[in-house]
């Protein structure tokens, strides 16, 4: 997820059953577990003093205090389940999760129905141990059937664990109970992109902007389903994410790939100036300003560039491989050479630096180094009527008559008419070619 998804830190979770218990010896949801009022009849007075005591530091916040009376109460009657939820739910006031914990899993082993428990276990282990909150949260959503909250928190341990699946159903269930709820729109939206789901994730968005217009996290969510769908709105919609988010770089570069993409290399040049703030340049800008540069046709300026990204990244083959590509389209044939053949040696299984190296060599007329790479290529993949005529070419060129002959004839083969221009120069070249032959017999 990127920075505008909307996550669950540790301060919304204390956050959370804050609000849930109210700050008070209130149960969450509002009610009392149902076996708390009969217990408490059959409680001493000197205990029921010392949950009091608890209430009224609870009350004030005062939730060190709150401590001590809770520990004596459980010293002398340990199998009171909301005592236990008690003391785990000051603990989790003071973050001290580690020792919430078996407090609330206490609490549900004395009281398997005491749904409070359930769900303050769940909100606890969301970000430490997403695994272990799945079931105490299914346990709520059984016992808290007709609330959407427990299930929205199912979903996040859900997705937090990596089960997209159970995460998506939990998160339509939580839509179905309640179609309003912006949070989990959100992570469905996110949950649908990252499985591939980009049309549904647009729906989900495009539902969140209805009710929010300016949500940041339903405006990238949105550009990135138009991205995923290949629409030309794309751009637009990350443009209207940056007006809310202009410091997320990793957006403006999405943006600038669109536009170069669109061949919009003014408006791609505008936006990567906003993200310069001086100093070296980062790889990556300098990348995307050699796309832009290329596509603008500035050689010369690209050629700087994609040096000054080499010196960055001299291993990156792609690098190498561009800045023998761009040479080639300065007719600087030497540096062509030697990118193209730096990028073969970084990897070789790149068929495309060998068929450059090959126009390279064959427009600097050197023909045999040409039959050569021709051979090379031969090997890695059947040739292409263009490499057939290329082949036919270069030995015409050496005056190798018969191999040329053959050649031609090879392309007109494979070519199948396809390219008009070359089957009627290779036909006149086979004319000339046989009289040559004829009078040397």
């Amino acid at each position: 997820m990127n920075r505008a998804t909307t996550s669950l830190s540790l301060k919304h979770t204390i956050a959370g059953v804050l609000f849930l218990c109210a700050m008070a010896m209130v149960p969450c949801y509002g009610q009392a577990p149902t076996a708390t009022k009969g217990t408490k009849q059959r409680i001493a007075n000197p205990l029921n003093d010392l949950l009091e005591e608890a209430r009224k530091d609870i009350d004030a916040q005062k939730y060190e205090a709150a401590i001590v009376p809770l520990q004596k109460f459980l010293a002398e009657k340990d199998d009171f389940a909301y005592a236990h939820f008690q003391l785990g739910y000051v603990y989790t006031a003071l973050g001290r999760g580690k020792e919430a914990r078996p407090e609330y899993e206490k609490a549900l082993q004395l009281d398997p129905k005491m749904s409070e428990a359930a769900l303050n276990l769940g909100i606890l282990l969301l970000n430490e141990d997403p695994a272990a909150a799945v079931a105490p949260l299914a346990k709520a959503v059984d016992m808290l059937p007709a609330q959407s909250r427990p299930r929205t928190l199912l979903g996040l341990a859900y997705e937090k664990s990596g089960d997209l699946k159970n995460a998506t159903t939990a998160y339509e269930g939580a839509l179905a109970l309640d179609p309003k709820d912006i949070e989990t729109s959100l992570h469905l939206g996110q949950l649908l992109i990252r499985q591939n789901r980009a049309t549904e994730a647009e729906a989900r968005f495009r539902l969140v902007l209805s009710s929010e217009p300016e949500s940041p996290s339903a405006l990238l969510g949105l550009a990135q389903s138009l991205e995923a769908e290949k629409k030309a709105e794309a751009a637009a919609a990350y443009q209207d994410y940056l007006k809310t988010q202009p410091d997320d770089t990793a957006a403006r570069q999405r943006l600038v790939h669109l536009l170069i993409a669109n061949q919009k290399f003014d408006e791609a040049l505008a936006e990567m100036e906003k993200t310069q703030k001086g100093g070296t340049p980062s790889l990556e800008s300098l990348k995307l300003r050699a796309d832009i540069l290329i596509g603008q046709k500035k050689w010369d300026d690209a050629v700087a560039v994609l040096r000054q990204a080499v010196s960055l990244a001299p291993q990156d083959a792609h690098l190498r491989g561009g800045l023998g590509r761009t040479y080639l389209q300065q007719r600087d044939f030497p540096n062509a050479e030697k990118e193209l053949k730096a990028a073969i040696g970084l990897d070789a299984k790149n068929l495309t630096y060998w068929k450059d190296l090959t126009t390279t060599f064959y427009l600097a007329e050197s023909y045999p180094a040409t039959l050569t790479l021709l051979d090379e290529l031969a090997k890695r993949e059947p040739p292409t009527p263009g490499e057939l005529f290329i082949r036919a070419l270069c030995y015409d060129k050496l005056q190798q008559t018969k191999a040329a002959l053959e050649a031609y004839q090879n392309f007109l083969a494979a070519d199948q008419n396809r390219n008009p221009d070359q089957v009627w120069q290779a036909q006149q070249r086979i004319i000339v070619l046989k009289k040559t032959l004829e009078k040397k017999r």
